[in-house]
């Protein structure tokens, strides 16, 4: 049973509170730092402070535990943030609206993306979308799924792009969201373009396991699907593991070291045309899995996340011709 004190907000407080401290107390919450914020911010630590103890005396609770490695919220200040977190979104959404009932093409779209759409579905739609619409600004947070869905949940990001969970997932199964597949993509094994192996002639699987790879961590979707590789083929998973799911780190590492990977074969057909990476002549990997996006199922799009989707649409149309549904 839930033992927390009950809390609650009148009317009078209501009214009494303004936006600007509730945009720094969601920036401190982020950051868990009042001295990064105010960075980021561009305001002064004193003013930060400020902006935090005045929310704090209008709502008379304690919002943030500080220490000397920064801050932490407090019960009271994780019920608030998911509160402002809503109230920031719809402003977004109150924001491109009104520039649409205004006339003018504009706007601010925020997507999350995977590893399976940030090497070519993404960059390509992004850059159609700036073509037609060159002042809408478009804001690209990467991460697992375990941030990118409840983050669109709560409005945070307007939709997700990449990898579609299973119909069984946590995220099908519990969040107002809707998925709508694009294409079908599978794995690869990949190495940097100098790696030793490719001069191998009749490469076996065996020959892989005592190398470095690079995989996902044990809680994303696509280490289930690493580990039924490694299973299927009579192996046990490597001993000399990495575990990364950021597209930037893992192809460096694959460039600058003898490391393996695994990784959409799409994506690996981008950076091997670029000369970083060689796929090794093993086939594909596991099996087919639907890339695509995602959005709330209980919020109506905005105009700049409609402009968005049309172009990833059209880009996937020429994708789904090597892969097709």
């Amino acid at each position: 049973m839930d033992e927390r004190p009950p809390f609650s907000i009148n009317d009078m407080v209501l009214n009494r509170l303004k936006l600007r401290p509730l945009l720094v107390f969601d920036r401190v919450l982020r950051c868990q730092s009042i001295a990064r914020a105010a960075r980021e911010l561009n305001l002064t630590q004193p003013a930060v402070t400020k902006a935090i103890r005045e929310l704090e005396l209008q709502l008379d609770t304690v919002l943030f535990q500080r220490s000397n490695r920064g801050v932490s919220p407090t019960e009271y200040g994780v019920l608030l943030g998911e509160r402002v977190k809503s109230v920031i979104a719809e402003l977004r959404y109150l924001t491109d609206e009104l520039n649409t009932f205004k006339g003018g093409i504009s706007g601010h779209v925020v997507v999350g993306t995977q590893i399976s759409a940030s090497a070519s579905l993404l960059p390509r739609a992004i850059l159609m979308l700036k073509e037609r619409t060159p002042r809408l600004l478009v804001t690209v947070r990467e991460g697992p799924q375990d941030y990118l869905f409840p983050a669109l949940a709560t409005g945070e990001l307007d939709l997700v792009v990449g990898r579609l969970p299973d119909g069984d997932d946590v995220y099908t199964r519990k969040l107002p969201l809707r998925h709508q597949p694009l294409y079908r993509n599978s794995l690869c094994i990949v190495a940097g373009s100098r790696h030793p192996l490719l001069a191998a002639t009749n490469l076996k699987l065996d020959a892989l396991q005592h190398w470095p790879w690079i995989v996902p961590p044990p809680d994303s979707p696509a280490r289930r699907v690493a580990e039924q590789f490694f299973a299927d083929a009579g192996l046990p998973m490597p001993d000399n593991l990495l575990e990364s799911l950021s597209l930037l780190t893992n192809v460096n590492l694959l460039v600058e070291s003898d490391c393996l990977g695994l990784m959409p074969l799409l994506a690996a057909h981008r950076f091997a045309s670029a000369g970083l990476l060689a796929i090794l002549p093993l086939g594909e990997v596991g099996p087919l899995t639907a890339v695509g996006y995602s959005v709330r199922n209980d919020k109506a799009l905005t105009p700049a996340a409609r402009h968005l989707i049309d172009c990833l649409k059209q880009v996937g149309q020429t994708m789904q011709q090597d892969r097709p549904l």
